[in-house]
Formats: structure tokens, C-alpha cells, sequence
């Protein structure tokens, strides 16, 4: 009977025990798209300013950076796969403590409501290249190249916001990245290249 139950215990627990093992290009991009919905949620309650939502933003192109370095060979290690996740697991905790700190946004201020916008527009491109990945429409390779575009968008969102405001202009800069990272997730994930 014991032995049962360790068996049992083994099975369930087994893919848990270690991260990197369980660790895909997928699965980076999905936690990229969890933290920066967790990000743009900030600013919208307004547990978030502005200036807050950007040193997020400066973390989360160090997150792509590192992606991005990772999948350069095509492969994910499961050491590479582990940074990555213990960069998630700070960020994450990052967030956290910037929520539940006393310094509040105002969600109806434009500043915010720019930084939303463009939070918003990460998670969409995040999704599509995360999609790419799932369905084979985008090598580890292109997914590396992209990660690296999403840093530099992430970079000029932080740049942008680390005064605690965005105006029209920072903001017209950022979506002209985005509009150029937007062209070439969907020239890769149409190229016909594959696996």
C-alpha cells in the first residue's frame, strides 16, 4: 500500500520537481502574457502608477532579452529553460510588491490610460507569437528574433513612463515599434518556414 502512494505521489508530483524539464518556448511566451496582463491590470485599478507600470516594463524586456539569447540556437535548454523561470519568478514577485505598496495610479488619467494601451498591445503580440509557436508557424529561431523585438518595445514603454507619465509623442514612438514588430510577427509566422 505504501509503496502505492509513493508510486502515485512520484507520478503526480514528478513533472513539478523540476521546472526546466517542463519547460517550453511556449511556455515562456504564455508567462510573458500572464505577467504583462498582470502589468496592464495594474494602471486600470489603479494599484499601479505609471511610473510603476514602466520599472515593470524595464523587467520585462530583460525577461525578452533573455528569451531571446536563449533560443538563438533554435533550443531551449533546460538550464536556459530555469534562468528564464527564476527572471519569471522575480518579476512576478516584483509585481506583487508594487501592487500592494501604498503609491496608487489614476486609471482615467491619459498618461495611464497610454500605458494601458500599449500594455494591452504587448499581450496581443505576445499571444500571436506564443500561437505562432504552439502551431509550428514560427521557429524557435524567429520566436527568438521576435522576443528580442518585444524587448526593444518594452524598453521605450519604460523609457517613456519612467518620468511616472507618457505623453502623445512617447506614446506615438512605442506604437511605431509596435506597428513594426506587428509586420514582422505576422512576415514570420507566414514565410513558410516551419520546425
Amino acid at each position: 500500500m505504501k509503496l502505492r502512494q509513493t508510486t502515485i505521489a512520484f507520478i503526480l508530483l514528478a513533472p513539478f520537481s523540476s521546472p526546466a524539464f517542463a519547460q517550453s518556448v511556449g511556455t515562456e511566451v504564455q508567462r510573458d502574457i500572464n505577467q504583462e496582463t498582470r502589468i496592464e491590470q495594474g494602471p486600470k485599478s489603479g494599484q499601479l502608477s505609471t511610473g510603476e507600470a514602466a520599472r515593470l516594463e524595464r523587467g520585462e524586456a530583460r525577461i525578452d532579452r533573455m528569451e531571446s539569447n536563449a533560443l538563438k540556437d533554435g533550443t531551449l535548454s533546460p538550464q536556459e529553460a530555469a534562468r528564464i523561470q527564476g527572471a519569471q519568478n522575480r518579476e512576478s514577485a516584483r509585481i506583487n510588491k508594487l501592487e500592494s505598496n501604498a503609491v496608487t495610479g489614476d486609471p482615467n488619467s491619459p498618461s495611464s490610460q497610454r500605458m494601458q494601451a500599449d500594455v494591452q498591445r504587448n499581450i496581443n503580440q505576445q499571444s500571436r507569437i506564443e500561437q505562432g509557436v504552439q502551431s509550428g508557424a514560427l521557429t524557435n529561431k524567429e520566436a527568438s528574433k521576435l522576443e528580442r523585438g518585444q524587448a526593444r518595445v518594452d524598453r521605450s514603454e519604460a523609457r517613456a513612463g519612467s518620468d511616472g507619465r507618457i505623453g502623445p509623442r512617447e506614446q506615438a514612438r512605442t506604437q511605431h515599434q509596435e506597428n513594426t514588430q506587428s509586420k514582422q510577427i505576422f512576415r514570420d509566422k507566414h514565410n513558410r518556414r516551419t520546425r
